[in-house]
Order: C-alpha cells, then structure tokens, then sequence
C-alpha cells in the first residue's frame, strides 16, 4: 500500500478523499426505482421475473419450507454447529444488558407523564448470497430482534442454482428466524417495504448487501425503517512500534479481503513499522484464497499514514470514522477516551477485529463511510419504538394554562389555546 508521511494537515485531507464507490450512480438510482415500482404494482409476479433475469433461477415458490431449514440443520458440520452457538450464547448476553425498560414519572401532583418501550412487529434482515455467505451476520442481525421482544423476523437471500448454503439455514434455525424467502437484490428490499401475496411487509429492514440493496434501502426508507446505508467494509489500525508487523498486516487484510472498495488504513508513529506492515501486507496477500479482491482494496482505498506522535494517530482516525478500530499500543485500554468516531473499537495486541466479526458478542452490523460520526452499531434499541404518554389533572392543567395559552398564542395557533381554556369555560 501506499505510505504517507506527511503534516497531520495534508493527512487529514487525504483521508477525505474517496474513489467513486459506484461507477454510475444515477443507472443504480433509476434501476432500483423502476425495480421497486414494479414490486409494489405486480408484487410476487415481479419478484420471479427479477430472481429469474439477475440470478438466473427460475423460482415457482419464493419461501423456505421448514423441513428444508431442518435439512440444512442437520447437515452442517458439528464444529459449524457448535461455533454459531457459542457466537449466539456470547451475542445475547451482550446485547441484553442494552434492553431498555419503560418509566412513569409522577412527581407532580395531577400529572403523569412517561414513556412507554415496545418492541416492533416484524423485522425483514436481507443476508448477501453473492461472493460469500454470512451466516454470523444472521446472528448479529436476529438476536437482538428477538431480544428487543420482535414476534416476526423474516430473512432474505438470493435463490442459488445449487440450493441456499448450509451454513445460513442453519445459523437462521439457530438464531430464530420465523420466515426464509429466496429473493435477493432490490427486489428483495421492495418485497419487504411494500409486501407481495408471499412475503408480507415488515415495519424495518436491516443487513447488508451491494450498492444495488443499499440503494433500494434508501429509497424505501420512511415505508419502512432501515438500520442504515452501508458501504464497502473498512479497518483502522493504530500501533506503535511494539506492534507486530505480522499480525497488524493480517487485520488490514480481514477487511480488504471483503471487497475491492474496502479500505485498509494504518496509521503509526513508527516509520519502520509501516514499512514492514506494508512488506508483509504484499506477502500475505499472495497467499488469500481472495487474493484478487484484497489487493484491490489495497490498491483502490489502502495506505499507511505515518505520524509525529500517537495524539495525532488519533486525530486522524476520528477523521476517518472506521467502521473497525484497531488500538495496537500498550495498555490500549486508557486510550479509549480519546476514540471520538469509531464503529467497534478494538483494544489491545490480541484484540483483532474476527474476534468482533464472530463471538466477541458486540454487534458487527456497524457504521462505515466515515457516518461513525453519528450512527451507532445495530442493537437491541434499533428494534423497539418509543411512546410517550401523559395524563393531567384539571387542578394541575389550572396551574399551567396560562403558560400554554401563552406559547399557542405566540405561534399563531389560536385553536391551541382555546383547546385548553375550553377546559374552563
């Protein structure tokens, strides 16, 4: 990759600049729009024309019988079996230390006031089919919806000539999927804003999937929630000079190997390191099965940045916002502080970011393109909806009508104020 050693200033503006992540944007933004519209019109019919001309499978039932799910189950390796559920033990009793509870506050004499946590009706979670299958995405998407109390979590998948993987059934029987269609793409998306005679909508989307899902999300969002719009993936990794070379090189490519817009990003105080990173970064590469994919990522949106000091490691990082956050530097631990914008955070030598993207339990679902800055990892509160309530006593609406008469009449909402002085006539 490339090494930069430059003032904090100019690596600051180097940050910032990103290739185009979608040669043409505007033919996505039309393709998708025209696919949705069709979805929402002729429902079921759309959905098989789209699976049959974007993944060449010729479907005639869009949903995953149960026996099929069990199948799948049942063949999966054992130590496949036994990893998923160690993931899901450490998944849930991360996620439901953030279940939120509801409150009724009635200090005031006359008046209660509060807000009331339930959980939404159905969830959909789009699962990529493409150049690899995710079934710990599954985990880190369906457990927290479960958690939060979500009664229907439907997942999506495109069809495979040669029959879903594994590995996804069963990590969906696993986390407590209750619904499998076989659609991918955007049509998977509009399927579940808008609902088909097969797949009824659902009140939020989430997952990931390429610039074609990531468009149709936007564009259905406000007929449904999303979690948000997710780019290519990226890392972030600060080390010192007690780093090892070896190993930071194998945490950058986790990510590269992802996809050719991925970003890789060392930043280090220690000249020397980022040349041995980056000798061991072109040996490494040579040796992934996705050897083509990783190199593209280091060509297209890698470098290493080399520093004055760790304060300015740090500046830079929260400029980048990193989906991932690596901390290589000893006693990592009493830096998190200075961490401002960063998706899951990493402390320490032996803190690599697979341990986060598997078993660790915090969500991998995480913020990228820099919207670290003010998004936050899917979690259990991405599930639920707030409702707030209020109950008033006609003394204590008394002591508090003149204030509200007051403000109506400021706005210019006479109606306002007469809705309450009606209580005194």
């Amino acid at each position: 990759m490339q090494i930069i050693e430059a003032p904090l200033e100019q690596l600051l503006k180097q940050v910032a600049i990103r290739t185009n992540q979608v040669a043409n944007r505007e033919a996505v933004e039309k393709s998708v729009r025209e696919i949705i519209s069709n979805v929402a019109q002729k429902g079921d019919q759309a959905v098989k024309e789209y699976e049959k001309k974007f993944d060449q499978v010729d479907l005639t039932d869009l949903a995953v019988k149960q026996s099929e799910i069990d199948a799948a189950y049942q063949e999966t390796d054992q130590a496949v079996i036994d990893a998923l559920n160690l993931a899901k033990r450490n998944i849930t009793s991360f996620h439901k230390m953030e279940v939120e509870n509801s409150f009724v506050d009635a200090k005031q004499k006359g008046v209660i006031r509060g807000e009331k946590i339930a959980p939404l009706a159905a969830v959909g979670v789009y699962v990529p089919g493409g150049t690899a299958a995710y079934p710990s995405s599954i985990l880190m998407n369906v457990i927290p919806a479960k958690i939060a109390g979500v009664k229907r979590v439907v997942m999506v998948t495109p069809p495979q000539s040669d029959g879903l993987n594994q590995a996804v059934l069963a990590a969906a029987k696993i986390a407590g999927v209750d619904e499998i269609y076989t659609v991918g793409g955007a049509q998977a998306i509009a399927s579940l804003a808008f609902g088909t005679e097969t797949i009824p909508r659902v009140d939020k989307i989430t997952g990931p999937g390429n610039a074609y899902v990531a468009t149709a999300k936007k564009q259905v969002f406000g007929q449904v929630d999303i979690d948000m719009i997710a780019g290519p993936s990226e890392i972030g990794v600060i080390a010192s000079s007690q780093a090892k070379p070896s190993q930071v090189a194998a945490d950058l490519l986790s990510q590269a190997e992802h996809d050719k817009m991925a970003r890789p990003i060392l930043v280090t105080d220690d000249k020397q390191l980022a040349i041995n990173v980056n000798a061991e970064m072109t040996r490494q590469v040579k040796l992934l099965p996705r050897q083509e994919i990783a190199q593209a990522a280091m060509d297209n949106e890698g470098f290493i940045a080399v520093v004055k000091n760790i304060d300015d490691a740090f500046t830079l990082m929260n400029a980048v916002a990193p989906e991932h956050l690596e901390v290589q530097l000893p006693d990592a631990i009493s830096y998190l502080n200075q961490i401002q914008n960063a998706g899951s955070v990493f402390l320490g030598f032996s803190a690599s970011e697979p341990v986060g993207d598997y078993v660790a339990g915090p969500n991998h679902i995480l913020p990228t393109g820099g919207t670290a800055r003010f998004f936050s990892p899917l979690g259990v509160q991405d599930f639920v909806k707030r409702t707030q309530f209020v109950s008033y006593t006609r003394p204590a609406l008394k002591k508090e009508a003149d204030a509200i008469t007051t403000l109506a009449r400021v706005e210019g909402l006479e109606a306002h104020a007469r809705a309450i002085e009606s209580r005194f006539d």
